[in-house]
């Protein structure tokens, strides 16, 4: 008894379902990480009104100031620096923090400053290691504003 082996006609289409898990599962991956590729500089921004910074007693304090020119100035305490580059500031607040990791570190900016001199300053800081900056602000301009 020989038995015929049926040939069975070939298929023409094409299976779509592992062509489809296949992109649902590109679509969660780049839906999870399309958050992650965003860049920015972090600050943590204030929860409530703007109240006065409590700072240990022992704690240092590095502003880095930005007049409304462009120019940058450091004050490291009570020495008080000429102008100096974006580059210059770098790399002494990168010193500062290798000595005192402690370092409290506060922007001054002019109130007319561009904020692109202060996005670039901070982008810096955040290069030379500083995790937390501080913004200063006069409380009297700010309630003269207001009113």
């Amino acid at each position: 008894m020989a038995q015929r082996r049926v040939r069975r006609k070939p298929m023409s289409e094409i299976n779509m379902v592992p062509f489809i898990d296949v992109m649902m599962v590109m679509l969660v991956v780049f839906m999870i990480s399309a958050p992650m590729l965003t860049q920015g500089i972090k600050v943590e921004l204030p929860k409530t009104s703007s109240k006065p910074m409590p700072l240990p007693d022992d704690a240092k304090t590095l502003i880095v100031s930005v007049q409304s020119n462009g120019e940058y100035f450091i004050d490291v305490g009570s020495d008080h620096e000429s102008a100096s580059s974006l580059d210059a500031i770098r790399t002494k607040v990168s010193k500062i923090l290798s000595a005192s990791p402690q370092t409290q570190v506060l922007i001054k900016g002019d109130r007319m400053v561009d904020y692109g001199s202060v996005v670039e300053l901070m982008s810096e800081l955040q290069k030379a290691g500083v995790e937390d900056v501080g913004l200063i602000t006069d409380p009297a301009a700010l309630s003269e504003g207001a009113g």
